[in-house]
């Protein structure tokens, strides 16, 4: 009977171990071949963050002035609302 429970035994943390090595393989990334590399240094990071940002107010702002207002809580009527600002602005088509 231990001799059965050692084999399950050993066969489980087979298998754990492989799939642990499996899953880290499956996540390495290869940092030679991206050519889209995200910003490495905090500055890097900040001014990124800080164009990201401008560019979604950018937007809202076109799409209140197409008639979008985000204040107004009307669930029922919010993707008619929010496709047609986003048609009459020109975004997102």
């Amino acid at each position: 009977m231990n001799v059965m429970l050692a084999r399950k035994l050993a066969v489980s943390m087979i298998v754990a171990a492989f799939g642990v090595s499996v899953a880290a393989v499956s996540y390495a990334q290869d940092n030679s071949s991206t050519t889209d590399a995200a910003p490495s240094t905090k500055a890097q990071r900040k001014a990124a963050r800080k164009e990201a940002r401008a560019k979604k107010n950018a937007e809202l702002k076109k799409l209140e002035s197409a008639g979008y207002n985000p204040a107004q809580r009307d669930d029922a009527s919010y993707p008619q609302d929010i496709q047609k600002a986003q048609k009459k602005a020109g975004i997102g088509q």
